[in-house]
């Protein structure tokens, strides 16, 4: 079990990590302040994309640091899942440098189910655009008036007409859809109501300006509205696409999504692990060039430990999330899901812990917007509801564990189990 990463991880590390320090690092206080300036306060539909944003892109392209997540050689970089992680960690140090090399979430996800389920067709009309950056996708999946904690509940529909699907159904935290570039959203349905639960639902894909598309409202989170890319709600009235618009086949839509939050939720972790490294930073930083009371506060109130704490927390996580990587190389999804829904939790509570206390250390700048803290916040609370939340993972790793013994996580199943 060798989690080191290959020469080729390491060198496009090195690449990635230089090219942060020289062309992200210095921009991120400009790009936070300018980027507020330009759509505080504005109708999301006048929402800007920062200019620098695309001059970055064109030189990390240049760079050679292009569509690294994705593991075919001649579409991305060719990366596994698990040399992959070390640089979706380093991306994960600044809120918007994913974007700069075309490795943002939804994005990277709806690629991979392109890549991996598409047709021919799907694939020209839709995933070279994503691959170059010249459009940007959303992922429906998420209704409002169910739990959608259990995605079995989804209500939106999707019907057979002939050579066409009718869709229908109300979408919210679909996230990317603000953004001025957003031309595709992925739909989930239900297509078989009659179907084993797992066989029920179906992808569609569905271009925004589709007769019946209507993006309703962007959604605040913590009262942001995170411009240009936002999170909306999405109403699809009796939209009609045609046939050849499905992913893969009618009921697939589970089997597809189990392949798309595999490796994304490597790719999320990693990058909170990314910025928990920042705020345990900053937390440093601040800490021991602040006095009060006669010495550095880094030294007051049990700072110490909290720091000494916030290591082995980052650590611990990296080392579960590597080894789930590791699991899904060797061998697949369904091998690693105990891990992957382990790190789902671990990963964005560790990350919520490690940013708090750096507000905590920062006094009225932590929350502020001054700094990133408040941002990463916002993610790392989010994440924790993001794929399915906490008490979902939870109760995947203690069924896959109960199951190690013959035991059901059903307590009247397990009951009767174990009276027999």
């Amino acid at each position: 079990m060798d989690f080191a990463p290959s020469a080729r991880s390491a060198e496009y590390l090195q690449r990635l990590q230089a090219f942060i320090a020289e062309h992200i690092a210095p921009f991120e206080d400009t790009y936070r302040r300018e980027n507020a300036q330009t759509n505080a306060g504005a109708d999301w539909r006048q929402w800007r994309v920062h200019p620098r944003i695309a001059e970055l892109k064109r030189k990390a392209r240049e760079a050679g640091l292009w569509n690294l997540f994705l593991p075919d050689a001649q579409l991305g970089a060719g990366l596994s899942v698990l040399d992959y992680a070390p640089l979706a960690e380093a991306m994960g140090h600044y809120e918007f440098a994913a974007e700069i090399f075309n490795c943002n979430a939804p994005d990277t996800g709806n690629m991979e189910v392109l890549h991996h389920f598409g047709s021919d067709a799907q694939k020209q009309r839709w995933l070279r655009p994503l691959l170059d950056s010249e459009i940007r996708s959303v992922f429906c999946m998420t209704e409002p008036d169910v739990a959608s904690s259990d995605a079995t509940n989804m209500q939106a529909t999707v019907r057979v007409d002939g050579d066409h699907l009718l869709l229908d159904g109300r979408k919210w935290w679909s996230t990317g859809i603000g953004h001025p570039e957003a031309k595709l959203a992925i739909f989930m349905g239900l297509s078989d109501p009659d179907a084993e639960p797992h066989k029920r639902h179906s992808m569609v894909l569905v271009p925004l300006d589709a007769p019946g598309v209507r993006i309703e409202r962007m959604l605040p989170t913590f009262g942001e509205f995170d411009p240009p890319y936002g999170h909306g709600e999405v109403v699809f009235d009796n939209v009609r696409v045609h046939k050849d618009q499905l992913i893969l086949g009618l009921g697939q839509g589970f089997a597809i999504a189990q392949g798309r939050l595999g490796p994304g939720r490597i790719h999320h972790c990693m990058r909170a692990i990314g910025a928990a490294e920042r705020a345990l930073e900053l937390t440093i930083r601040r800490g021991a060039s602040r006095q009060a009371f006669g010495q550095p506060i880094l030294r007051l109130g049990g700072n110490l430990e909290r720091i000494a704490q916030a290591r082995m927390a980052i650590d611990q996580a990296r080392l579960l999330t590597l080894y789930a990587a590791w699991k899904i190389e060797n061998f697949g999804v369904k091998a690693a899901m105990t891990e992957i829904s382990a790190i789902k939790v671990v990963a964005p509570n560790m990350l919520q812990d490690i940013v708090d206390q750096a507000i905590q250390m920062h006094g009225g700048a932590g929350v502020s917007n001054d700094l990133p803290l408040t941002g990463l916040f916002m993610i790392a609370r989010a994440l924790r509801i993001a794929d399915g939340p906490d008490e979902v993972h939870r109760a995947m790793v203690a069924r896959m564990e109960l199951a190690k013994y013959g035991l059901s996580s059903n307590r009247s199943r397990g009951a009767n189990k174990e009276s027999a």
